[in-house]
């Protein structure tokens, strides 16, 4: 990924594809052919069922929540999505509202997000009552060859309402100036979500030289790979690597499609990062004052455990489970837990959040409560600086500590002599 205002040249470009997309890279199994009768896509959302969104929408709709989409554009007219996307900016022509998407990219991933609950024809999506504010820094080869497009997109979301912001995308370098954005982000409460990647080579390129793509791996981003149909096993090319914090369905999925075919069959982990802005949606739809750490928090201690127990580079710490993030009792947090690193010259203020007092779901006034054990924080706070040591030899402090307790002890015994006179 390029740095400042450098231009990438063509072997590094290739790696800045949006993940997932329907024109698949090349190592990519194959898409089929586009659906074209809406009325069978609902039962073909097998997500929907795996993930017992049926059980989830008793609790949330994500009603209240704008998900910006850092993508290709957002088809606004599709049957879908009308009434769903919010005016928003196109950073590629430089103008526009982002309403419109020559790709088709941003309009699956928007609608497996906020896809409308009215009927049983088409696309519905995991928070349907969330809005879509589009964000186009994506071209028409579905590539962005700087980072500063994304960076630029990621502020003004930022600035204009987003709560939660998905990005699938990403490259194998990294940038100061979109790490720089994204701890913008995270300063104002906000929720961020990337994909993994998707292994574009052998079997041996699943874990790729680079491991998870950015901005994924940035600490405190989400970074989402790809499970199977089962559920149990890590799609074939979903990226592994350290960073991964969560997995979700990313293969065998319909999508909303642009155009009068309207519907497609799609795969990769571009199309998972979205379930999971929808799961942080709906948590933030229900709790509207629960902070982004508190949300990134319920979404990994709420995951159901996959491979290798406890977090793994394959699963991250699971497969997510919307019903449990909304309804589970998690320990309070007062920093983003997957942002764990300091910053220079500040000491770590508690440790990983392994315990700490129960945050009850289902009463959005626990909320109120502090924190009952410190916890690692983040760029929204938590860390705290170290107490001055008392320099050597001093003892001044420990003298004045035990004359006063001598004194609270004598008066004391005065007190009760008295007491004991007076009764007795």
């Amino acid at each position: 990924m390029s740095r400042g205002g450098q231009r990438l040249g063509a072997a590094a470009l290739a790696g800045l594809i949006a993940f997932g997309a329907p024109a698949a890279a090349s190592a990519a199994p194959p898409l089929t052919e586009p659906v074209v009768n809406s009325d069978t896509v609902r039962a073909d959302q097998w997500q929907l069922s795996a993930l017992n969104l049926t059980d989830a929408w008793n609790y949330s709709d994500g009603a209240g929540v704008t998900v910006a989409v850092l993508d290709s554009g957002v088809d606004a007219h599709h049957a879908d999505l009308e009434g769903q996307v919010l005016p928003g900016v196109d950073l590629v022509a430089g103008k526009g509202d982002g309403e419109s998407d020559p790709v088709g990219h941003g309009t699956t991933v928007s609608a497996i997000i906020a896809g409308r609950n009215d009927d049983q024809a088409g696309v519905v999506g995991i928070a349907p009552k969330a809005k879509i504010l589009p964000v186009r820094v994506l071209d028409e080869d579905n590539r962005y060859d700087d980072a500063l497009i994304v960076a630029k997109g990621l502020r003004w979301a930022v600035d204009n309402g987003a709560k939660v912001v998905n990005m699938s995308l990403g490259g194998s370098g990294s940038s100061p100036t979109l790490a720089a954005a994204i701890d913008y982000a995270f300063a104002k409460d906000v929720v961020v979500i990337a994909c993994t990647g998707n292994a574009t080579g052998t079997s041996t390129s699943k874990s790729s030289n680079y491991g998870v793509w950015y901005p994924a791996r940035e600490p405190g981003v989400i970074a989402v790979g790809g499970t199977d149909r089962d559920g149990e096993s890590l799609w074939s090319g979903s990226i592994r690597g350290k960073e991964t914090v969560v997995t979700a369905p990313a293969t065998d999925l319909v999508g909303a499609r642009p155009g009068p075919v309207g519907y497609w069959r799609v795969q990769g982990t571009s199309f998972a990062a979205p379930m999971v802005a929808a799961t942080a949606a709906l948590i933030r739809s229900r709790w509207p004052d629960m902070s982004a750490a508190e949300v990134v928090n319920r979404i990994i201690r709420t995951a159901s455990d996959r491979g290798a127990p406890g977090r793994d580079p394959e699963f991250g710490f699971g497969l997510i489970d919307p019903v449990k993030a909304l309804t589970a009792d998690v320990p309070f947090v007062t920093g983003n837990p997957l942002d764990t690193t300091p910053p220079a010259g500040v000491a770590r203020f508690g440790s990983a959040p392994s315990s700490g007092q129960a945050q009850s779901a289902p009463q959005a006034s626990v909320q109120a409560q502090g924190p009952t054990t410190a916890v690692p924080g983040g760029n929204t706070g938590g860390w705290a600086a170290p107490a001055a040591p008392e320099p050597a030899g001093s003892s001044t402090g420990r003298w004045i500590a035990i004359a006063l307790f001598l004194l609270s002890a004598v008066a004391a015994a005065i007190t009760i002599r008295r007491f004991a006179a007076t009764t007795g």
